[in-house]
């Protein structure tokens, strides 16, 4: 930070903490309690930013200054950088509270981003939807719902979940996207399907993820979310767009519904319905195998920073993961490309 009285900038992120060092810098404030120690009352942080979190102190006399500390608040800090437990901690002689929209402050500065920007992500989308519909009714239903200015926002800000999988600000369109592509890819092998009411059912299947997750720098579940879950808020706001689509038939609708309620599979994980069309079973396993190869590959770059082969267990997959060996890249010979180009070993037709 160039200046203590607002935000110009951050220089400086969790990762780049050494002790030993001074640090004046702004971070999100994701927990807050307080402590009695011999010398008075103190306050235990923990202190976060993209790159990861820290924890941090403010003893006494500091910590009287603050009556209250809430989490999710930007906060600027100075102070030293030390150690604890072999681990980095700040030991704070000052905080001070900074609104989180405060001119300047970029979100992607304090919480995890996608690696393509949330914006891009929906002009792709959108690209997607433009290149893929013919059928004029479900392009004026996309394009109704896209252009819904709330939807927009809460799009951009998206997380596609609170802690499991592409939980992370554009997590919700990068899942989105991957799985309408999935969707697509599955069509192009199975061209019964009916390759656009699945499409528009992959584009719309996690909506209400929007209003289920609290968007920005606080990534928690929402009062409607914890009372209604992601599915039925998501045909809320739906319904109205849909009905505005008077050509639009209303079994096309109907099947479009089911495939959105149904896609979590099966009763215990939260599903209104089984899936009992095709489509509906291909949205369910392409939204199960997007999110479970998410949670690999997370799973993975933590292994391979820690040099692992084995992680821990995984909750959100019941077992432990293997980093296996990776076939080498070698380029294609001329008489191995030529013995491969165009072989396909199943029919393109079932």
């Amino acid at each position: 930070m160039s200046s203590p009285s607002g935000p110009a900038g951050k220089s400086i992120f969790v990762k780049d903490l050494v002790p030993g060092t001074p640090v004046r810098e702004l971070f999100l404030l994701a927990e807050a309690k307080t402590g009695n120690a011999r010398n008075g009352p103190y306050w235990s942080l923990t202190l976060q930013d993209a790159t990861g979190r820290v924890e941090a102190k403010i003893w006494s006399p500091h910590s009287q200054a603050h009556a209250e500390l809430p989490a999710g608040r930007l906060a600027y800090v100075q102070g030293m950088v030390e150690t604890f437990r072999d681990k980095p901690q700040i030991n704070i002689e000052s905080l001070r509270l900074v609104d989180n929209d405060a001119p300047g402050v970029d979100l992607g500065w304090f919480v995890p981003v996608s690696a393509v920007r949330p914006d891009e992500l929906l002009a792709q989308l959108e690209e997607m939807l433009r290149v893929e519909l013919s059928y004029k009714p479900w392009r004026r239903f996309c394009r109704r719902v896209l252009a819904d200015e709330e939807i927009r926002a809460r799009l951009l800000a998206g997380f596609g979940a609170k802690t499991v999988h592409h939980a992370y600000l554009g997590g919700l369109l990068e899942h989105t996207l991957s799985v309408a592509r999935l969707c697509l890819t599955l069509c192009d092998r199975y061209p019964n399907l009916d390759r656009e009411t699945l499409l528009v059912g992959a584009v719309f299947h996690d909506l209400g993820k929007a209003w289920e997750i609290e968007g920005g720098l606080v990534s928690d579940y929402t009062d409607e979310g914890k009372l209604l879950g992601h599915i039925l808020i998501g045909l809320e706001k739906l319904e109205p767009h849909l009905a505005k689509i008077a050509d639009l038939p209303r079994e096309l609708a109907l099947h479009f519904k089911h495939i959105v309620i149904s896609h979590h599979g099966q009763y215990e994980f939260g599903s209104p319905k089984l899936p009992v069309t095709a489509e509906a079973m291909v949205l369910h396993h392409a939204d199960n195998l997007d999110a479970k190869l998410n949670i690999f590959a997370a799973t993975h770059r933590d292994m391979d920073k820690a040099g692992q082969t084995w992680s821990p267990y995984q909750r959100y997959l019941d077992r432990q993961v293997h980093l296996p060996a990776r076939t080498p890249r070698e380029e294609k010979t001329e008489k191995n490309a030529k013995k491969s180009d165009g072989q396909c070993l199943l029919p393109l037709k079932a």
